[in-house]
């Protein structure tokens, strides 16, 4: 079973220990996750099998889709309902008119501060383990891009929107920003992931469903779906072996760059790189 499931994580639950599920339900077999997801965020996980982990940095997730709703009044110290309130402010009086135009600020390439409950690591270490000894440091700011917010409700309780962002964009702090913008204070009281790119138009499964499932292996997408950006090489079964055995193959005409490798029966070898006329394997499947 090598590929990818686009598993629903359900709330409550952190990816590792959804994966895990999803190892177990597939005969405990090898598996990875792309984009970790907060136990208290549900939605699109997308997690590897088998031979399809070789692949998962060759995976372009640049753009991720979410749904949140933003609770105002309050901050809290992981900025989501879980964490401990550590500022107050009176809820936000703006008008529609006024909140667009602060959420237009938004837009773009942006300045950002990651929460301090975060898995970025210092000194190898993740944030959040500090924050949770106690620790406080200062994050440093980073750039990321939101491409788009979109209003789907607003009061001064509540604040319901989609959001298109490239990655490594924060949503908890996208919400405490927006929050102080509007001269409150917010957090995250609930978030759902609802794409990954290149996985934006791919079915999700529940896990509950998959456990049900009599052929769990119709939930699984072949890896080599997810590699677009790469262009296709069919491989005669001589230039294949070679590979295989670890050597190079001459006198190729493609641009220098990654590839899609094919057999001539049509199926997925594996990644390779081309550069001045020799094609050599980067990531191969061992099932090829």
């Amino acid at each position: 079973m090598h590929g990818i499931v686009l598993l629903d994580k359900p709330l409550g639950l952190s990816s590792n220990a959804a994966l895990q599920r999803v190892r177990h339900r597939y005969g405990r077999i090898k598996a990875g996750h792309a984009g970790t997801l907060d136990p208290l965020a549900t939605g699109m996980l997308p997690i590897f099998l088998g031979e399809a982990t070789k692949f998962i940095q060759h995976v372009l997730s640049a753009r991720k889709a979410y749904r949140t709703t933003i609770a105002f009044g309050t901050e809290t110290a992981t900025a989501d309902r879980e964490g401990e309130v550590v500022a107050t402010a009176p809820r936000p009086v703006a008008s529609r008119a006024e909140l667009d135009a602060v959420l237009s600020r938004f837009l773009g390439r942006i300045r950002q501060r990651p929460p301090m409950y975060s898995a970025i690591k210092r000194d190898g270490v993740p944030l959040y383990r500090l924050a949770r000894q106690g620790e406080s440091v200062e994050v440093p700011e980073r750039e990321v891009e939101i491409e788009r917010i979109d209003v789907l409700s607003y009061s001064p309780e509540f604040l319901e929107i989609d959001v298109v962002c490239g990655s490594g964009t924060y949503i908890r702090s996208l919400g405490v920003d927006i929050g102080r913008a509007l001269g409150s204070a917010a957090h995250l009281a609930a978030l759902r992931r609802q794409w990954v790119s290149p996985f934006d138009a791919w079915p999700m499964v529940a896990l509950d469903a998959l456990n049900a499932a009599e052929a769990p292996s119709d939930f699984v997408h072949p890896v080599d779906a997810a590699l677009p950006q790469f262009a296709r090489i069919e491989l005669a079964e001589a230039e294949r072996a070679e590979l295989a055995f670890g050597r190079r193959v001459t006198g190729r005409a493609e641009i220098d760059g990654r590839y899609r490798l094919y057999d001539r029966q049509g199926a997925f070898v594996g990644v390779g790189l081309v550069g001045h006329g020799i094609l050599r394997a980067d990531r191969l499947m061992a099932t090829a």
